[in-house]
């Protein structure tokens, strides 16, 4: 299973930017899809989450300004950040929780990274 983001980029303050991943390879089922972030001297957080079934989860620190949404026929999610700050500056990557045939056990995914650079 591969995970391909993109959209990454640099804006400024209060600018936007959507995130997007897609998964491919051997799927037979996708659960939990994911955005987490990295910034510069600083530990991998999550970011935001969606089930296959539509729930979501966010970060406090970004509930209400991002909104994470999946496209199950496309095998995708997105990540539509708004009102970005520069704290919001990272390396994000999405992360995807796959099982490859009906016999399989689900196992995480990620994927290579997309920067995200807000200026002041």
């Amino acid at each position: 299973v591969q995970l391909q983001a993109s959209g990454g980029g640099s804006v400024q303050f209060g600018g936007s930017l959507r995130l997007s991943c897609t998964a491919s390879g051997t799927i037979f089922s996708i659960n939990t899809m994911s955005w987490y972030r990295q910034a510069p001297g600083k530990r991998r957080e999550l970011v935001a989450l969606i089930t296959s079934g539509g729930y979501t989860n966010y970060a406090d620190s970004v509930k209400g300004r991002f909104t994470i949404s999946r496209d199950n026929a496309k095998n995708t999610v997105y990540l539509q950040m708004d009102s970005l700050k520069p704290e919001d500056t990272a390396v994000y990557y999405c992360n995807a929780v796959v099982r490859e045939s009906y016999s399989d056990s689900y196992s995480g995914n990620w994927g290579q990274g997309t920067l995200v650079t807000v200026s002041s």
